[in-house]
């Protein structure tokens, strides 16, 4: 997850990847392994309505505490991951990546007390990562070796999320980052250029480990810029059983892909393969697919659920989609700084207002528990969730997505603005508007949205209610805004939502 990875390509229409060599084994039924089939897909009302989902980004690049794609950048010599291990673990030439995964033991995970804790907060799906570009997988797979039945935890963590989830009527997903790992990981093959290990490979030239990082290849320098995905055929059928093992051994209600579709017909394949099997069970499609416009692969933004990550949308999308972010780093890291709860509800409001979700990462430990920051984000989205949910749960957008001084800019990895009281969006629910301020306002609030002559409301205002308020607020509605007098003292910090009900 780095936008060093998403500026190696760019997602589009076309695809390198080789059509398989024989059929794919997958479940028959009114998806096909093709464009135009996929597009016809509609995501599922629960996903629509559920707003805000926890993800858990966690995995053995967490041991070194020191940030994301430490399996990579720690065979990189000059970049800081390969210092630190060089400092901890020693030269990767005698111990590389395969020796920190038994070193993730997870002792402190547990996953039913940390799902209270994301219910709580207002989560109604949660995400575990099932295998990142590390190349281990979090489940019981079937086809590899490298994972976390086998070693490390020595325990099914993707199953023990889904089981935790499920217990509490949340929506389950998996993220797959498997697509990216073989050109990801090409710095394992690579040798030292410095005393006193000048020449000696990493052990990813190790034929033994060929399984864990890939045979060698030369794939990233051939002057490819589009190298997000490989274009080997071998490489593409290990992805499809191991991910096809994965979705039809949990299940999942979603499933995100860490890039544009992977692979030509055989990611097709597999997406068919997904929505064919929710039809079998459901009678219908009832899961979800998120893939992004980002990385080499296809996209087809009818076909999927569009991730945007770290980012947003400059306005209403007509098609529901998603941002996927993280509290701190994508893997924990000492000494990091953290999104607080005012950044969250704020960023979440405004995603909500313009059609999508918010998916967040939470920062665990590598034990399984959870930094102090991360205590407190979910303990204050709690509380602000214990009054405003129904401002956020369920809603569709208005006619415009809100008002305000702020300038966002779209696109990924463009997440941060600076919101101010003035900032509001607007979500609906029935008969009902909600307006959000991004801010906490005082004295009154002034919404130009909702002036007679505005334009985009026919009936006037009959009433206005803070949420967390028993009793009506005063409010003049003019020609140019509603203004609303606001109570001595708010319910909530960090944004508040407001209840505004019209006229016949």
């Amino acid at each position: 997850m780095s936008a060093v990875a998403h500026a190696q390509g760019h997602a589009g229409q076309g695809s390198q990847a080789l059509a398989p060599a024989d059929p794919l084994p997958i479940t028959g039924g009114t998806f096909k392994p093709t464009a135009d089939s996929l597009k016809t897909y509609q995501t599922p009302a629960w996903f629509r309505d559920a707003k805000f989902g926890i993800w858990a980004h966690w995995g053995p690049q967490a041991v070194p505490r020191s940030g994301d794609w430490y399996a990579r950048f720690m065979y990189v010599p000059g970049h800081p991951h390969y210092a630190h291990h060089l400092k901890h673990y020693g030269h990767p030439s005698e111990r590389g990546y395969k020796d920190i995964l038994p070193l993730w033991k997870a002792e402190k995970f547990d996953p039913e007390a940390l799902m209270d804790l994301y219910v709580a907060a207002g989560a109604k799906y949660f995400v575990s990562m099932g295998v990142h570009h590390d190349n281990f997988d979090l489940w019981k797979s079937r086809h590899h070796r490298w994972n976390a039945l086998a070693m490390g935890p020595r325990r099914d963590i993707v199953g023990a999320w889904r089981d935790a989830a499920r217990r509490r009527g949340m929506r389950f997903g998996v993220s797959e980052h498997l697509g990216a790992s073989h050109n990801w990981f090409y710095p394992s093959h690579q040798y030292d250029q410095f005393w006193p290990k000048m020449g000696a490979d990493y052990d990813g030239a190790d034929p033994q480990y060929a399984d864990l990082y890939h045979p060698k290849h030369d794939e990233p320098f051939k002057g490819n810029p589009d190298t997000w995905y490989t274009t080997d055929p071998a490489f593409h059928k290990i992805w499809f059983n191991r991910i096809r093992d994965l979705v039809d051994s949990y299940e999942p209600d979603l499933l995100y892909s860490d890039g544009g579709l992977p692979f030509g017909e055989v990611g097709r394949s597999l997406v068919a393969h997904y929505y064919n099997s929710s039809i079998a069970k459901h009678g219908g499609v009832d899961v979800v697919y998120n893939c992004k416009a980002l990385g080499s692969g296809e996209f087809y933004p009818e076909a999927c659920v569009q991730d945007v990550e770290r980012g947003v949308m400059s306005g209403i999308n007509p098609l529901p989609w998603q941002t996927d972010t993280s509290n701190g780093d994508w893997f924990f890291t000492d000494g990091d700084t953290y999104k607080t709860a005012p950044d969250v509800i704020r960023m979440l409001a405004d995603i909500v207002s313009k059609n999508g979700n918010l998916l967040l990462n939470v920062a665990l430990y590598p034990e399984g528990n959870l930094p102090p920051e991360s205590q407190t984000l979910l303990s204050e989205l709690a509380h602000w969730m214990g009054t405003n949910a129904e401002a956020i749960h369920g809603t569709r957008p208005w006619a415009v997505y809100g008002e305000g001084p702020t300038e966002t800019t779209a696109g990924a990895f463009k997440e941060s603005a600076a919101y101010t009281a003035q900032d509001i969006r607007f979500t609906t629910k029935g008969d009902a508007l909600y307006a959000i301020t991004l801010g906490e306002p005082r004295g009154r609030v002034t919404i130009a949205a909702l002036g007679r002559n505005a334009g985009h409301e026919r009936r006037a205002v009959q009433s206005v209610r803070l949420l967390g308020v028993a009793e009506p607020l005063q409010f003049q509605q003019t020609d140019a805004a509603l203004v609303i007098d606001l109570p001595a003292r708010m319910p909530t910090r960090h944004a508040s939502a407001f209840r505004i009900a019209f006229g016949a």
